[in-house]
C-alpha cells in the first residue's frame, strides 16, 4: 500500500498553494468584508486549469484524475472558503452532471465554456421547503408543444446569479408513477424568459461566493434540454451528491489545515509568562490533537478519491469523508480561535473568517445528520 502522492499530484498541490498565497490571500479579507464575488479570481482559477480539471481535453479539461481536483480544492480552501466554494460548485455541481449525463451535443455546447473561468454553471436542487428531504420538491415541469414548461423556485444555489453564471441544471417533478413523484433534470440557460436569478446577501460565511435564489415562472425551454433520461432525476442528483461530497470534504480538510497553520504560527509568536504559548502543554496538546485529526481526515478523503478513480463503489466512503472532514473543520477552527484568545474574535485576524466559513460545511451537500443516515444504510442498519 503506497501512501505517497505522485509527482504530478505534488506539483498540483505546490502550484495551487502558490497561486492561493499570491492571488487570493491578499484580497480574501476585503472580498469577505464587502460580500464581493471576484470575477478576476474566478478567471485566474480558470486560466490555471482548475475548472474541469478532471475532464478530457476534448471538452476543455486537463485530463487529470479526481484526486488532482480534490487536492486543488483543498489548497484553495486552506486560504479562503469563498473561492473554494466557487471552484467546488462549478466542478462538482455544474460541470459534473453535464459531463456524466449529458449527450455529446450538450457536452460540446457547455463544457468548454465552463472550463475557462469565463462562465459558471449551477445545480438547482434545494428549495425553500425541500432541503434534506429532496423528494419534497415542489418545482414542476411538463411538456407542452415540444417545450418543457417549468414553475417553481430554488434557494441557496451556489454560482446561480453571478453575471458569468450561464445557467443551471434544474431538478423538477415531471410526473407521478404508482403514487411516487417522477423527477427529471432540465437545462435552463441564463436569459431564458421566465427564469429569474436573485443574489442572496447577509451570509455568515462564504461571503465572497455567489449564492442565489432562482425563480421559474412558466419558463419554457426546448424538450431536448432534458439532461439524461426522463425520470432519472433522482439518480442524477444522488450521483452528483456523491461526487460533490468529496469536494465539500476537501473544503473541510483545507479549512482545518489553514486554521491549524494559523494557530501554530500564533502559538509560536505569542508569549505569556516569558515564553511562547506553544511551549505550554495545554496548547501543545491542542495542536497535537488538531494535527492528528487532519491526518486522519486526509487519509479518509484520499481513499474515497482512490475508490472513485479506480471505478469502485465509493458512496459510503464519500459520506464518511464529508462527515468527518466537515466535523473536524469545526473542531480545529474552534480550538484555533481558543489558542488565539481574544484576538481570534477580531476581524484583523484571519482565523475569525475560518471560524465562520467552516459552519456551512456541516450543512451543505447534505447535513451531518443526513451523512450519518447514508452511512447507516450502507452498513446495513
Amino acid at each position: 500500500m503506497d501512501f505517497n502522492l505522485s509527482e504530478e499530484h505534488r506539483m498540483i498541490r505546490e502550484t495551487v498553494r502558490q497561486f492561493a498565497e499570491r492571488e487570493i490571500r491578499p484580497v480574501a479579507r476585503e472580498l469577505d468584508e464587502k460580500e464581493e464575488f471576484s470575477y478576476d479570481l474566478t478567471r485566474k482559477m480558470g486560466e490555471l486549469g482548475l475548472f474541469g480539471i478532471y475532464l478530457p481535453e476534448k471538452y476543455g479539461g486537463q485530463g487529470l484524475d479526481y484526486l488532482a481536483y480534490i487536492i486543488a480544492v483543498e489548497e484553495i480552501a486552506r486560504v479562503d472558503g469563498s473561492q473554494a466554494s466557487t471552484l467546488a460548485a462549478n466542478n462538482s455541481l455544474g460541470i459534473g452532471p453535464l459531463y456524466y449525463f449529458g449527450n455529446e451535443e450538450q457536452k460540446m455546447r457547455y463544457l468548454p465554456k465552463l472550463c475557462t473561468g469565463e462562465g459558471l454553471w449551477a445545480f438547482g436542487l434545494t428549495e425553500p421547503d425541500a432541503g434534506s428531504d429532496s423528494r419534497g420538491s415542489k418545482t414542476r415541469a411538463h411538456v407542452e408543444n415540444g417545450e418543457w414548461v417549468i414553475n417553481g423556485s430554488k434557494i441557496f444555489i451556489t454560482n446561480g446569479s453571478a453575471d458569468i453564471s450561464l445557467g443551471t441544471t434544474v431538478q423538477a417533478v415531471t410526473g407521478e408513477k404508482d403514487g411516487k413523484k417522477e423527477f427529471s433534470t432540465i437545462i435552463v440557460e441564463r436569459g431564458t424568459p421566465g427564469f429569474t436569478q436573485q443574489s442572496m446577501h447577509g451570509k455568515l460565511m462564504w461571503r465572497a461566493s455567489d449564492t442565489a435564489q432562482l425563480f421559474f415562472d412558466d419558463c419554457r425551454v426546448p424538450e431536448e434540454n432534458l439532461l439524461g433520461k426522463r425520470g432519472e432525476g433522482s439518480k442524477i442528483m444522488l450521483s452528483t451528491l456523491d461526487s460533490g461530497r468529496l469536494s465539500i470534504a476537501a473544503m473541510g480538510l483545507g479549512c482545518a489545515q489553514g486554521a491549524f497553520e494559523l494557530a501554530l504560527a500564533y502559538a509560536k509568536e505569542r508569549k505569556q509568562f516569558g515564553q511562547p504559548i506553544s511551549k505550554f502543554q495545554a496548547i501543545a496538546f491542542k495542536l497535537a490533537d488538531m494535527a492528528t485529526k487532519i491526518e486522519l481526515a486526509r487519509n479518509l478523503l484520499y481513499k474515497a478519491c482512490w475508490l472513485k478513480d479506480t471505478g469502485q463503489p465509493y458512496g459510503k466512503e464519500s459520506a464518511m469523508a464529508k462527515l468527518y472532514c466537515s466535523e473536524i473543520a469545526k473542531e480545529v477552527a474552534d480550538e484555533a480561535v481558543q489558542i488565539h484568545g481574544g484576538y481570534g474574535l477580531m476581524k484583523d485576524y484571519e482565523i475569525e473568517r475560518f471560524y465562520r466559513d467552516q459552519r456551512l460545511l456541516q450543512i451543505g451537500e447534505g447535513t451531518s445528520e443526513i451523512q450519518r443516515l447514508v452511512i447507516s444504510r450502507h452498513i446495513g442498519c
